[in-house]
């Protein structure tokens, strides 16, 4: 069993989509990023990489090259889950927490969910999307920008050592 842990922020800025799990979210800023800037996206990729030890999303998916300009994290969340597979794990279980004092999250958990499940190819019952507000304390609090955190579990599919 590997446990990993993912974290990711990005700044809140007016002409930008709002993504989150792959969600589109009305509100009237997004996140600041090379790519969707996709905070859960980001962190679950991290955890999921980190519990395999192969590195950290901006070693696969660097912001200095154009390619991932604008890209889907969504899209990176699945090539990261083939990479954890290739190595020789199943996910057993993804659990996540937005921080973000708006726009309320509630209603699109259940849509975050179905998007991240899908990518990482596991059930919805196998991950969990969590939104907490930092009741106006910190950057998240004063609206500056969002944070996510995430924690998976893996298991190896192999019966001897790796």
């Amino acid at each position: 069993m590997r446990i990993g842990h993912g974290y990711d922020v990005h700044q809140l800025t007016e002409g930008r989509r709002l993504i989150l799990g792959g969600v589109e979210i009305p509100h009237d800023k997004g996140l600041l990023g090379h790519s969707d800037a996709d905070v859960l996206a980001h962190a679950v990729a991290d955890a999921l990489l980190g519990a395999a030890a192969l590195g950290d999303i901006g070693g696969l998916f660097p912001d200095t090259d154009p390619a991932y300009q604008d890209a889907d994290s969504m899209v990176l969340l699945a090539e990261v889950s083939r990479k954890v597979k290739g190595r020789g794990y199943r996910i057993c279980n993804i659990d996540t927490t937005v921080l973000a004092q708006k726009p309320k999250l509630k209603p699109f958990v259940l849509q975050m969910r179905k998007h991240i499940a899908e990518a990482c190819e596991v059930s919805m019952d196998q991950v969990s999307v969590k939104a907490t507000t930092e009741e106006q304390l910190g950057f998240t609090g004063a609206e500056q920008g969002i944070a996510a955190h995430a924690v998976c579990l893996l298991e190896s599919t192999h019966k001897g050592k790796l």
